[in-house]
C-alpha cells in the first residue's frame, strides 16, 4: 500500500514537492484555505483547510491515515508539521521549538545571541515610540513574516516613522525587529544536514531588485563573490548556528551577507527554500534536494547524495520575472528567454490579475539558463 503523504499548501514550490512525491510513488494529499495555487489540482487529493488549524489538520491525518505532512519553502507551514508530527509520532526533521525559533526572528536573533560571530546587531521594537538604539541605516521588519514581506530600508528617522506601520501590518505578534544593515553583496545558501553533520553546502548569489528592498530577481551559481576563507567562514557559522538552532537533520535554508570578508545571517530556517533554487542546484550538483528530502523523511535514505558530482563545471542563473500586484500578467518581454530556457514555470497565465504578496513587485514565473 501507498504511504500517503500530507503537503501544507498549495503554492508553486508546493507543487514542485508534490511532483516529486507522485514520482516517488506516494499518494499525495494536500490542504490550504483556498484552492488558489497549482499544487491543489496536482495532489491526488485536496481539501480545503487553514494550514495553521492544527485540530482540524489532526482530524484530517487521522481519517485518512496519512504517513508524514511536510512543507516546503514555508516558514508559516514548518512549525505545524513538526508540533503535529510530535503529536502524531510521524517522522520529523525537527522540533516544534527549532521551528518556531527560526520563524521568529526575534527569537532566532537572540537564540544565537549578540556575541555570536555571524550574528547582526538588532533592536526588537514593540511602539513606534520606543528608542532607537542602533545606528542608521538598517533593515526594518517584521518579526514573523515571511516571503520578504513588510521589509524596508531606513536611513532616518522620517523613513522609519513612514513605514513603521506598514511593517507592523505583516507582524502576527505585533512586535517588528531592526537590524543593522550590512551592506555587501547577498548570498543564499542551500545545505542539507545528516545526524549533524552538514554533508552539502552549496551557496548562490542572490541578486535583489535595487529600487525594491529584500526582494529576490536573480540566483546565479556558482558564487563570484566567495573567496576561499569566506567559504570556510561561511560553513563554520552555519554548522555552529544549526547546532545553537537544533537544526540536526534534513534542509537548512540560510540568507547571508557579505561585509568586510564576513559572512553575516540575515535569516537561517529549517526547510528548502521557497525559490524553487533545488531545481537549478540539480543541473548544478546532480543532487535533487527535494528527492533527498523526501527520501530520507519517509525511509531514511541519502543516497540521492551519492549523485553528487566530483566538480562543477557550468554557471546557471534562475531569473524571477516579477510584475506589480493588481496588473495584468504579462510575459511578452519575456519569451525569447522563456523559449530557450532549460526550464520555465508561469505562476498566471496571461492576463490574469497578479495577487498581492510582498505588495510591492510580486513574482509571476521564472526561467533557467545555464550562462
Amino acid at each position: 500500500m501507498k504511504k500517503k503523504i500530507l503537503i501544507l499548501g498549495v503554492a508553486s514550490v508546493q507543487m514542485d514537492a508534490i511532483n516529486e512525491l507522485k514520482e516517488l510513488g506516494y499518494e499525495t494529499h494536500a490542504i490550504a484555505m483556498a484552492k488558489d495555487g497549482p499544487g491543489a489540482d496536482l495532489a491526488d487529493y485536496f481539501e480545503e483547510i487553514n494550514i495553521l488549524d492544527e485540530n482540524s489538520i489532526i482530524n484530517y491525518i487521522k481519517e485518512n491515515k496519512i504517513s508524514a505532512v511536510y512543507s516546503i519553502g514555508s516558514d508559516l507551514a514548518i512549525p505545524v508539521a513538526s508540533s503535529i508530527s510530535e503529536k502524531l509520532d510521524l517522522p520529523l526533521f525537527v522540533t516544534e521549538d527549532t521551528a518556531r525559533f527560526c520563524n521568529n526572528k526575534n527569537l532566532m536573533r537572540g537564540k544565537l545571541g549578540n556575541d555570536f560571530f555571524g550574528n547582526v546587531k538588532f533592536q526588537i521594537v514593540e511602539n513606534i515610540e520606543d528608542d532607537i538604539k542602533i545606528n542608521y541605516p538598517f533593515i526594518l521588519k517584521p518579526t514573523d513574516s515571511q516571503g520578504q514581506r513588510g521589509v524596508f530600508l531606513i536611513n532616518s528617522f522620517e523613513d522609519y516613522v513612514n513605514n513603521y506601520n506598514k511593517a507592523k501590518e505583516y507582524s502576527r505578534s505585533g512586535l517588528v525587529i531592526l537590524e543593522q544593515y550590512i551592506s555587501g553583496p547577498e548570498l543564499s545558501v542551500n545545505g542539507y544536514i545528516v545526524n549533524g553533520e552538514l554533508v552539502f553546502l552549496i551557496p548562490s548569489d542572490r541578486q535583489t531588485w535595487p529600487e525594491y528592498t529584500g526582494l529576490i530577481h536573480k540566483h546565479i551559481v556558482p558564487s563570484v563573490n566567495l573567496a576561499g576563507d569566506i567559504s570556510d567562514k561561511m560553513k563554520l557559522i552555519i554548522e555552529k548556528a544549526c547546532s545553537k538552532l537544533g537544526i540536526n537533520n534534513g534542509p537548512v535554508y540560510t540568507q547571508m551577507k557579505l561585509e568586510q570578508g564576513i559572512p553575516y545571517i540575515i535569516e537561517i530556517t529549517p526547510r528548502l527554500d521557497g525559490c524553487h533554487m533545488w531545481k537549478i542546484l540539480t543541473y548544478y550538483t546532480g543532487v535533487n534536494l527535494i528527492k533527498l528530502t523526501f527520501q530520507h523523511l519517509l525511509e531514511n535514505d541519502v543516497s540521492e547524495l551519492n549523485k553528487q558530482y566530483d566538480n562543477y563545471r557550468d554557471s546557471y542563473v534562475l531569473e524571477f520575472i516579477c510584475q506589480k500586484p493588481k496588473t495584468a500578467a504579462s510575459y511578452t518581454d519575456f519569451e525569447n528567454e522563456i523559449r530557450n530556457a532549460l526550464y520555465s514555470f508561469n505562476y498566471y497565465n496571461p492576463g490574469d490579475i497578479i495577487r498581492p504578496v510582498n505588495g510591492r513587485f510580486e513574482k509571476i514565473g521564472y526561467f533557467i539558463n545555464k550562462v
